[in-house]
């Protein structure tokens, strides 16, 4: 399925799912594919792979597979079993990197 306008999942959906803007799962919806969209909000359940600039996990939603974001929120009770990635994040600096003041 390929949108450029918002989706509320509140049911079934099997497949794949390409959005160019926000995808809302609702408490009853539960999606097994792959999403990819700007922003992704789960407050059902969610099996497969994400592609998103923002992801948020709300308190009753749960994500079972890979999730590849900019940004990841993960409320309190919300589930997340699986890998992340983040996309564009600045490299860990190396202790050459650091400088450290001495006092």
């Amino acid at each position: 399925m390929n949108l450029s306008c918002n989706l509320y999942v509140d049911g079934e959906f099997e497949g794949v799912i390409h959005s160019n803007k926000e995808v809302n799962i609702g408490k009853n919806g539960h999606i097994k594919g792959d999403v990819t969209t700007q922003r992704l909000v789960v407050q059902g359940y969610i099996e497969g792979t994400v592609h998103a600039g923002r992801v948020e996990i709300k308190a009753a939603g749960r994500v079972n597979g890979t999730i590849e974001s900019g940004e990841l929120v993960i409320e309190a009770k919300g589930i997340f079993e699986g890998n992340s990635v983040v996309k564009d994040a600045s490299p860990v600096p190396t202790p050459e990197k650091l400088q450290i003041k001495k006092a």
